[in-house]
């Protein structure tokens, strides 16, 4: 399926580019991708999904042709979440199922306790994507958290802006990394995403969502524990029927953040899927379909 995109102004003035696809009184899917990918990611799932479900997936602000504010100030969580729910306003959608990958995750935690509070959100399906109480903790006291999440500091760093400028994403992954990032992808989609990746612009609207998060990466060195004022996000326990989809060979997010989901979240359903790296939607896409669909099947 070729995924045909759309422009959709928002009320906010963010312009978004958006697929939008399957029946239009079919229930909706909110699809949200994250760092540093596109609606692309979504290649297996629309298709799949799109013949019962009305499937949405922006190119989030900050991406590809999609408004693109340079402003660290653009990319708090409070606007991430705004969007989604202003771009369902324009396309008139009432009700959805938040579905998130990585910052798209994270983005849907925040639709998903938003929606639970304003009846909009059905359910979510948040894949690779730690849970907003439980993941600070884990950057606090372990070990194998923080040191994989050393690359926040890079990214933060203004002092690559220069070169991101004249080069694009590409440099600044190659120094966080350590060496430039592996494909295990189609070589058309690794060409499109280069692509993406060359636009300054773009590469520093990427490099905002970092910049913006409250979350704290302190050095390897510093005290594995919680500050003595630290004080968790306040949010109250999600309620409405929840599916995690963990990728278990996620050398970025290791299954530590499954730990304690039963505290924050009323009677989780969680899908371990091992074998698969962090992109587990296009790296095991049947193993994600198949457990996507059969929570919508059991949750309509």
């Amino acid at each position: 399926m070729a995924l045909e995109q759309k422009r959709v102004e928002l009320a906010n003035g963010i312009h978004l580019d958006v697929v939008d696809e399957g029946p239009r009184d079919g229930p909706v899917l909110i699809f949200l991708h994250g760092f540093p990918d596109s609606h692309r990611t979504w290649r297996n799932q629309i298709p799949f999904f799109s013949d019962r479900y009305r499937c949405i997936a922006p190119d989030q602000r900050g991406y590809r042709g999609s408004s693109k504010p340079q402003e660290v100030s653009e990319y708090t969580p409070d606007k991430m979440v705004g969007d989604v729910f202003l771009l369902a306003d324009a396309l008139g959608v009432d009700t959805f199922t938040i579905v998130g990958h990585d910052w798209g995750g994270a983005i849907a935690w925040g639709v998903a306790y938003g929606g639970m509070a304003n009846g909009r959100v059905t359910r979510a399906i948040v894949a690779n994507a730690p849970h907003p109480v439980l993941f600070p903790k884990l950057l606090y006291t372990n070990r194998a958290q923080r040191e994989a999440n050393q690359y926040f500091r890079e990214f933060r760093n203004t002092d690559n802006d220069p070169l991101i400028r004249e080069h694009g994403l590409l440099p600044v992954l190659i120094k966080a990394f350590g060496g430039e990032p592996g494909f295990n992808m189609e070589p058309e989609e690794q060409a499109a995403l280069l692509k993406d990746w060359s636009d300054p612009d773009a590469a520093i609207g990427m490099l905002n969502y970092y910049r913006a998060s409250p979350m704290e990466v302190l050095p390897l060195d510093a005290p594995y524990e919680l500050p003595e004022d630290y004080q968790p996000f306040p949010l109250p326990k999600l309620t409405i029927p929840t599916l995690v989809i963990w990728a278990m060979d996620d050398v970025a997010l290791p299954p530590d953040n499954l730990d304690g989901l039963d505290e924050v979240i009323e009677n989780p359903e969680v899908v371990q899927v091992p074998g698969s790296g962090h992109f587990v939607q296009w790296e095991a896409p049947e193993a994600f379909n198949g457990a996507a669909s059969a929570f919508l099947d059991r949750t309509d």
